[in-house]
């Protein structure tokens, strides 16, 4: 049994109730539910929330909200895991026994059915015991420079900067749209992760209303059929 898992408790800081926030005419969480639920994967789709509106919510656009998260994993430092394992543990006590399990984020409006899919396909083929998203980063990371008080830049690495991009080895970084794994893998920790990879276009972190407004842009040119 595959279950999806959705952290969205309702404490946002940066902003304000953005699981439940409007993005393009419905809520940030439902592109989440929605993506989940047409990709065929799971028995379940459930949402980990502490929000009473956020729960009526996810119930409305068709996923389960079997229990409510406690006070002390919906705090401003709890990580994503504990929240994970908690859900594990309490579908475990109600007789839902999972085998697979991802976990969602709840603010990803460009992701897409088929890169789930696609990754739980490369779990099940592979050695590797996590799948999880990741973007190329846009410029190559061998060229990094640091900054000091004054402003004066010298680079990470020196021996890099004379060479030509296309010499360097691509880099990538954590997409932080999806991650899947075995429920135990999810207890034991990481040991053999892997990337699915996804284009840049299709990935913005919104922590600011200038990432939500870019992301708004990208989602309609993408709806649109124009180029991002």
């Amino acid at each position: 049994m595959a279950i999806a898992i959705i952290p969205a408790r309702g404490g946002s800081k940066r902003i304000a109730r953005k699981n439940i926030r409007p993005f393009c005419g419905k809520p940030m969480i439902a592109y989440a539910i929605d993506a989940a639920l047409q990709s065929g994967c799971f028995e379940q789709v459930v949402v980990s929330t502490d929000d009473d509106e956020i729960a009526q919510i996810a119930r409305e656009l068709g996923a389960s909200v079997p229990f409510m998260r406690p006070p002390a994993l919906a705090d401003d430092h709890t990580g994503t895991t504990p929240v994970v394992i908690d859900a594990i543990h309490r579908l475990g006590t109600m007789g839902i026994h999972t085998d697979h399990v991802c976990c969602i984020y709840a603010t990803v409006p460009l992701i897409s059915a088929d890169d789930i899919r696609a990754a739980y396909q490369q779990l099940n083929s592979s050695d590797a015991d996590f799948v999880y998203s990741v973007t190329e980063f846009p410029f190559p990371i061998q060229r990094a420079v640091r900054m000091d008080e004054q402003g004066l830049v010298t680079p990470f690495w020196p021996e890099m900067m004379a060479k030509r991009s296309q010499d360097l080895e691509p880099a990538y970084q954590d997409a932080g749209q999806f991650y899947w794994a075995s429920s135990q893998s999810w207890q034991n920790g990481w040991q053999r992760p892997a990337g699915h990879r996804l284009p840049r276009w299709r990935v913005v972190d919104i922590d600011t209303e200038e990432d939500w407004q870019l992301a708004e842009l990208l989602f309609r040119a993408l709806a649109s059929g124009q180029p991002a």
